[in-house]
C-alpha cells in the first residue's frame, strides 16, 4: 500500500477547482423540478464572514415571511428583553354603593397576545381584569367605554398585500387593541337530515361577530362549503354544504374592526363576572381614580410566535410598536425608520433591504440573499444570540413541522420559512462540527409549478447542504459511542489496542478526508469512520485513546494531523515523520543500536507550490530506522517483553516521502510481532504479521521506523 508516494503524486498533479459546494448542482435540481423559476442562494461561515457559495446573491428577491428575520433582529437590538406591550385600563369617575359612573378608558399598546395562545381561555385576562373591579367593590358600572387607539397611526389593513390576504386569518386587521388575534373560529356540523340548514357556532362568541347561514347539510362526507366577509362590517357568510357524515369542520376568519371587537369581548368578561354595564355615551369623564395594566406575553414568547410559528399579525404589532418606541411614530414608517437605524448601526446597506411590512406578505418586499446571511450572522454574534436562534422553526417545531421530515439531525438546523404567490424561502443557520454557516435560499417567480414541488426543492437543497457542510456529525456520534463504550479502560496502550481492533474491517479509501466544507484545496470531510487510510485509520484511533471525554474527540483528532490543531492543507502533516511524529506531543521515535540513519531532502517547497501555497524551503530530515535485513529479523522473532502497542512506518527508498506506509504494531509475549494496519491490498483493516507483510511486499523497503505513543 503506496499511499504517501501515491498520495504525493496525486496532490501534486491535481488542482481542486470545484467550490465546497456544488452549487451547480443545485441549479440543476431546481431547473428539473421546478423549471422556469429563479433561484438566489447565499451561504456564510460565521465564524471568518466569507461567503463560501453564492447564486444571484446580489439580486434582490421577494422573501416572503423569511423577511420576519429582519423584524425581530431589529426589535432584539432596540428594545430590552423584558419588554411587554401592555394594555393599559384607567377608571374615570367615581364608585358609589358599588355603582362606577364615569369612563372605562383603554389605551392598547399593540399587545398581540390577549388570547388563549398562553391562556386557558381567550378571555382570561379580561375576567382576570374583572376580578380586579370587583375588589374595589363594583358591581355595576355606567357610563362609556373609550377606546384609545393613538398608539398607532395608518391604515388597518397594511398597504401592498394582496386583496384576498385580507379575508384570511393570516392577514387580519392590525390595531393596537386587539383581542384574540383579531379572529374568530367558526365551528360548522351538519344538520339532521340531508337539506337541513347546517349548525354553525361562533368562538369565542362575545355578541359581535355575525353569522349569515346559508350552509346546507348535504350527502356523506361532502364538503363544498364557501365563506365571504363583508369589507367592513363583522359580517361572515357561510354558504354551500357539509355531508351529513361529516362530524365537525371550522374555519378561522379575520374579525373587522378589531378594537370593537376587543370591546364587546370586555363587556362579556364582566358581565361573565357579575358586573353588569349600562351604556351612556353623553357620560362625562371623571378624576382617574384607578388604573390597571395587562400584557399578554413578553418579547421572546412574541418572537417564537413570529419565526416559529409566523404569525403575521405578531410582526406587523411588532414592527409598529418599534417604530412607536423609538422614533415615537407607531406606524409601518416609524417602524422601517426603526429597522433602518438598525441596519446603519450593524454596516449593513439599507438599500439591501426593500420592505414595505413587517411580515413579509408583499410582493414589492425585496432581499439580497448575501445581504441576509450578512444579516443572519451579525445577529448570531450579537448579545442576543442564542435567544434569536431559539426563536426559529426547525424540522418538526413551529412551520417547520412538515419539512424535512426524514432529516437524521434535525436539531442541527434552525430556519424561518417563507410563503406567497410564486415565492419559497429558507433562511437560518445551519450548525457544523465545525463552523456554522448563515444561509439564504430564496425561490421566485414559481409559476405553474406547484407549491409543494417548491417547497421540496428547497428542502433537498437545504439537506444536501447539511450533508456536505456537517459530513462529520454522525462519525462523531459515533466516535462518542465507541468512546463511552471503553471509558473504564484508563491505560492508553490498552486503549489504542481497543480501539484498533474495534475498527478493524473499515473499508479501505486513498484519501478520504481533507479540511472539511472550507477547505479551498481539499474539501473533503476532517472525519469520518466509515472508511480510512493508513494515517486516517491511525489517527481516529489515536483521536479515541487520548480524548479526555467523548466531546473532545473531534478536537483531539485536529491537534494530531494539524499544527497547533488548526485545520487547513498548509498547516495538516503531511509528512510523517518530519511532521506527523516530529511535531507533535503524542509520539516519538523508538531509536536501537542497530539503526542507521540517513538523510533527505523533503521536497516541500515544490509540494506546497503545486497548491498554490507559499512553502519557503525543502526540509533536510535526519532518518534513522532499522534496515530491512534487520527488521526481518525482528519480525520473525517471537517478542519476549511485556505486551506493547507501537506505531510502525514503512521508509520510502526515494526523497519524495519519509514514509510510505504506517499502521500499528502489537507486541505480544510469545507471538510474532503483529502488524494491525488499513490495507489498499486488502480493502479495509487487517491484522497480518509483520513477517508476511515485509515478504509478500514488492515494494522496495529500506527498513522500518518504530515510535512510541506518550503517555505510555
Amino acid at each position: 500500500m503506496k499511499f504517501f508516494f501515491v498520495l504525493f503524486l496525486a496532490l501534486c498533479s491535481l488542482i481542486n477547482a470545484e467550490s465546497q459546494f456544488p452549487l451547480d448542482s443545485y441549479q440543476t435540481l431546481i431547473d428539473s423540478m421546478v423549471p422556469g423559476s429563479r433561484l438566489g442562494l447565499s451561504i456564510r461561515s460565521l465564524q471568518t464572514g466569507e461567503e463560501l457559495g453564492a447564486i444571484r446573491g446580489e439580486e434582490k428577491f421577494t422573501p416572503a415571511s423569511t423577511l420576519k428575520t429582519l423584524t425581530t433582529a431589529a426589535a432584539l437590538h432596540h428594545l430590552p428583553l423584558h419588554y411587554e406591550p401592555k394594555t393599559h385600563f384607567f377608571l374615570d369617575g367615581s364608585i358609589q354603593n358599588g355603582i362606577f359612573k364615569g369612563v372605562l378608558r383603554v389605551r392598547g399598546e399593540g399587545d398581540p397576545n390577549i388570547s388563549a395562545r398562553f391562556y386557558p381561555d381567550p378571555l382570561y385576562l379580561l375576567h382576570a381584569l374583572a376580578d380586579s373591579l370587583k375588589t374595589l367593590g363594583i358591581h355595576s358600572m355606567v357610563g362609556k367605554i373609550e377606546l384609545d387607539t393613538s398608539f398607532y397611526s395608518g391604515p388597518r389593513k397594511p398597504l401592498h398585500w394582496a386583496p384576498h390576504f385580507y379575508n384570511a386569518w393570516y392577514g387580519a386587521e392590525v390595531s393596537p387593541i386587539q383581542f384574540n388575534d383579531n379572529c374568530t373560529l367558526i365551528r360548522m356540523k351538519p344538520g339532521e337530515k340531508q337539506g337541513d340548514t347546517a349548525i354553525i357556532s361562533i368562538h369565542p362568541d362575545v355578541g359581535y361577530v355575525q353569522v349569515k347561514n346559508e350552509l346546507v347539510t348535504g350527502k356523506k362526507k361532502r364538503r363544498r362549503w364557501t365563506w365571504a366577509l363583508n369589507d367592513t362590517l363583522p359580517i361572515i357568510t357561510i354558504g354551500g354544504n357539509i355531508g351529513e357524515k361529516i362530524d365537525s369542520a371550522h374555519l378561522v376568519l379575520p374579525v373587522r374592526n378589531p378594537p370593537l371587537y376587543f370591546k364587546h369581548a370586555l363587556l362579556t368578561a364582566l358581565n361573565d363576572k357579575g358586573i353588569s354595564f349600562e351604556e351612556k355615551k353623553n357620560q362625562s369623564r371623571g378624576i382617574e381614580i384607578k388604573s390597571y395594566s395587562i400584557s399578554g406575553a413578553p418579547l421572546l414568547s412574541i418572537l417564537d410566535e413570529i419565526n416559529q410559528r409566523s404569525q403575521n399579525l405578531h410582526a406587523e404589532t411588532l414592527l409598529r410598536n418599534m417604530g412607536k418606541i423609538v422614533v415615537n411614530q407607531g406606524s409601518v414608517e416609524g417602524g422601517k425608520k426603526a429597522i433602518h437605524q438598525y441596519l446603519t448601526k450593524i454596516g449593513l446597506p439599507a438599500e439591501d433591504f426593500e420592505f414595505v411590512d413587517g411580515s413579509g406578505l408583499s410582493q414589492k418586499n425585496k432581499v439580497k440573499p448575501s445581504s441576509e446571511t450578512k444579516l443572519l450572522r451579525h445577529t448570531a454574534h450579537s448579545a442576543y444570540s442564542d435567544i434569536y436562534i431559539r426563536s426559529l422553526a426547525s424540522p418538526d417545531v413551529g412551520t417547520g413541522s412538515k419539512r424535512m421530515k426524514n432529516i437524521q439531525f434535525p436539531w442541527r438546523t434552525r430556519f424561518k420559512t417563507g410563503f406567497i404567490g410564486g415565492v419559497h424561502a429558507l433562511a437560518g443557520y445551519i450548525f457544523t462540527t465545525n463552523d456554522t454557516l448563515a444561509v439564504a435560499l430564496y425561490l421566485n417567480e414559481t409559476g405553474k409549478n406547484s407549491d409543494a414541488t417548491s417547497k421540496d426543492a428547497l428542502d433537498s437543497i437545504w439537506l444536501r447542504l447539511i450533508q456536505v457542510a456537517d459530513a462529520e456529525y454522525q462519525h462523531i456520534i459515533q466516535a462518542k459511542e465507541f468512546w463511552l463504550s471503553a471509558m473504564e479502560i484508563k491505560d492508553i496502550q490498552k486503549r489504542i489496542q481497543h480501539f484498533s481492533e474495534q475498527l478493524l474491517e473499515t473499508p479501505y479509501s486513498l484519501g478520504p478526508t481533507g479540511e472539511g466544507f472550507k477547505g479551498k484545496i481539499d474539501s473533503k470531510p476532517i472525519f469520518r469512520l466509515d472508511s480510512v487510510d493508513c494515517v486516517t485509520y491511525m489517527e481516529n484511533v489515536l483521536a479515541l485513546s487520548f480524548a479526555p471525554h467523548e466531546d473532545s474527540i473531534f478536537s483531539t483528532l485536529k491537534q494530531i494531523r494539524y499544527l497547533q490543531g488548526k485545520p487547513s492543507f498548509a498547516n495538516r502533516k503531511h509528512y510523517f515523520v518530519a511532521d506527523w511524529i516530529q511535531k507533535s506531543d503524542f509520539a516519538k521515535i523508538v531509536i536501537s543500536k542497530e539503526d542507521t540513519t540517513v538523510e533527505k531532502n523533503l521536497p516541500k517547497k515544490k509540494f506546497f507550490e503545486a497548491k498554490g501555497i507559499k512553502h519557503q524551503n525543502d526540509e533536510l530530515l535526519k532518518l534513522s530506522y532499522l534496515p530491512l535485513n534487520k527488521a526481518k529479523e525482528f519480525a520473525g522473532k517471537n517478542w519476549n517483553e511485556a505486551f506493547k502497542i507501537r506505531g510502525i512506518g514503512l521508509v520510502f527508498a526515494g526523497d519524495a516521502v519519509d514514509v510510505f506506509h504506517v499502521g500499528f504494531l502489537i507486541l505480544k509475549p510469545g507471538e510474532k510481532p503483529l502488524f494491525r494496519h488499513a490495507s489498499q491490498i486488502s480493502g479495509k483493516v487487517i491484522d497480518q504479521t509483520l513477517e508476511s507483510y515485509l515478504e509478500k511486499s514488492k515494494k522496495k523497503i529500506p527498513g522500518i521506523v518504530q515510535f512510541e505513543f506518550l503517555g505510555n
